[in-house]
């Protein structure tokens, strides 16, 4: 433990350490008194509602970024000596992202009907919601132009005032909504929560304002563009895929079993997303600027051995723990109305630790450049948990069926995920220094 503690702490990583965990921190704590909130207020019914608006918005701000704002990271940091070549990046993502907004706005607020009839099944009341979040996304998407730029420029500082402060903002404005208007202010405060957030970041761009004057459609660059295709394509599997699998999957609970049952599997989603938030935290802040130097098979597996070696204990035990004490964790975060969620752990708990698993592995992905592999297995695991899902949610018509496809398709994809890193991980050197598989 002392050496994990020892390095988060090395000079290196300080910085980014801090950031995380103060965004982290903040992001658990807003989602815990939200939570809570619509637990005593609204009751399961209304978090499955929040849940299926919660997984559109997402992909709505994700097509409407255009999936450009990690690459915007990395080629602001590269060029934020080079006036030019900046000013290519940032104009070529602003613009991108204006006419993409533009898009999925009027996309929003013109089907707004029809959006509303897919992501609130028997209910046809919300569709002024829908409209609200075509006006509040441009202030998003510009939130995340701003967060992008300020992380290539390393100003850790502001974003760690900003996240800090902004979260505070969302979730009091939140808890307003909801104490006034229940389901209504709930579902309002999902659309606007983090535009909001843009309020708080204004002040970081009025405070560079030289970097306004970059932004011109001269320098627009399709080469840029291009570069950054790779991140589109992430995105969309991250940001966009996941939530509407998601969304499909819980609509499926709510045709098939019922409103409050598709609220009690959103309960059980909502805890496994705020531990491994932390988990994930740490464990990039640990091992991901580490194992991008780590190309060669020999260092690739001592690393991964390590890892495993020193962070394995801890979250057998943090799971563990979590498992015995979920009857007062259920009742921290919500009401005795969710006490059925008690047994959903089991299996959540056994697919949560797969997936940690998985990711470590996984991660030699972007250390590689293995981008076709990181495509297909995410294809992979999406399919498999939509249709494990509906599958043991039909046999044992129960949402117990959709934790335990959540543990099967981990289960699936970390054995795909074995299988390609399979010769780097399970080799062993004779004293002549020859290699043997296991």
């Amino acid at each position: 433990m002392k050496e994990l503690i020892d390095y988060i702490n090395s000079k290196v990583f300080e910085k980014i350490a801090s950031l995380q965990i103060f965004a982290v921190l903040a992001r658990i704590v807003a989602g815990l008194l939200t939570s809570k909130a619509i637990a005593v207020f609204i009751g399961a019914e209304g978090l499955a509602l929040i849940g299926n608006l919660r997984n559109f918005v997402q992909a709505s701000q994700t097509v409407a970024s255009g999936g450009l704002y990690k690459g915007v990271v990395k080629y602001v940091g590269k060029f934020k000596d080079s006036t030019s070549e900046l000013s290519k990046v940032i104009s070529s993502v602003f613009y991108t992202g204006f006419v993409s907004t533009v898009l999925v706005c009027f996309f929003c607020y013109l089907k707004a009907e029809w959006i509303n009839d897919m992501v609130f099944p028997n209910y046809n009341d919300y569709t002024y919601v829908i409209k609200i979040l075509a006006v509040a996304l441009p202030f998003y998407i510009l939130n995340m132009f701003s967060f992008s730029i300020m992380n290539g420029f390393s100003k850790y500082k502001i974003l760690i005032v900003i996240n800090t402060i902004g979260q505070l903002l969302s979730v009091s404005i939140a808890l307003i909504l909801i104490y006034q208007n229940k389901i209504d202010g709930a579902l309002i405060s999902v659309v606007i929560a983090e535009s909001l957030i843009f309020l708080i970041t204004l002040v970081g761009i009025i405070n560079s304002r030289s970097l306004v004057p970059l932004i011109k459609a001269s320098m627009f660059s399709f080469g840029y563009l291009k570069k950054m295709h790779l991140f589109v394509l992430m995105a969309l599997f991250a940001g966009v895929l996941l939530p509407l699998v998601t969304l499909a999957i819980r609509t499926h609970i709510i045709e098939n079993i019922g409103y409050k049952d598709a609220g009690f599997w959103e309960a059980m989603t909502r805890i496994s997303k705020y531990y491994l938030m932390f988990v994930t935290a740490l464990f990039t802040l640990y091992r991901l600027p580490e194992f991008v130097e780590k190309n060669d098979n020999k260092k690739f597996k001592k690393a991964i051995l390590r890892f495993y070696k020193r962070m394995l204990p801890f979250l057998i035990i943090g799971l563990l723990l979590i498992y015995l004490l979920r009857k007062y964790i259920v009742l921290l975060v919500f009401t005795d109305e969710f006490h059925p969620v008690e047994d959903l752990f089991f299996w959540q708990l056994l697919g949560d630790f797969l997936k940690v698993l998985s990711i470590v592995v996984a991660y030699q992905f972007l250390a590689k450049k293995m981008f076709w592999h990181y495509v297909l297995t995410e294809a992979f695991l999406i399919i498999t948990l939509y249709s494990s899902s509906i599958y043991f949610i039909n046999l044992y018509n129960s949402i117990q069926g959709a934790v335990i496809a959540h543990f099967v398709s981990y289960l699936m994809y970390f054995g795909i995920i074995l299988f390609i890193f399979g010769a780097s991980l399970f080799v062993v050197e004779d004293g002549d220094d020859k290699r043997k598989q296991f």
